[in-house]
């Protein structure tokens, strides 16, 4: 089963590669679509969610090296390093979604504060209140 599953994938690698960019860069139009277009901050935060998710996939995406290994040096293993995936991007995405769910956190709590001072979540009824 997972030789057989290797083989497709080796086969349609561009396309899945493809598939990878496409979602990840639809993920991000539609979180910009919901920042930009929605007035509601709910979704707004929701949209900055969504975007930062498809940001995540493209940095992996980026990242990735077709029959790569671990970055781990072993005994037997110097020569493979040409073959190792890079760390980098996958280290600074697990940062960025630590980062992500803190600041939706933060960006909620500020939300929640707003809606019990303001009664409203919407940015047009908050804009026109006066102090």
């Amino acid at each position: 089963m997972q030789q057989e599953f290797h083989e497709i994938f080796v086969k349609y690698h561009e396309i899945i590669t493809l598939g990878v960019y496409g979602t990840a860069i639809g993920l991000m139009l539609i979180g910009l679509y919901a920042v930009l277009m929605k007035k509601n901050l709910v979704k707004i935060v929701i949209g900055l969610s969504i975007l930062d998710a498809g940001l995540h996939l493209l940095f992996i995406g980026i990242g990735y090296v077709q029959g790569g290994t671990a970055p781990i040096f072993s005994p037997g293993y110097e020569d493979a390093g040409s073959k190792m995936v890079d760390p980098v991007p996958q280290a600074l995405v697990l940062t960025a979604i630590v980062i992500g769910f803190a600041v939706t956190a933060v960006a909620l709590s500020l939300i929640i504060r707003l809606y019990k001072h303001h009664h409203t979540a919407k940015i047009d009824q908050i804009k026109s209140l006066k102090w």
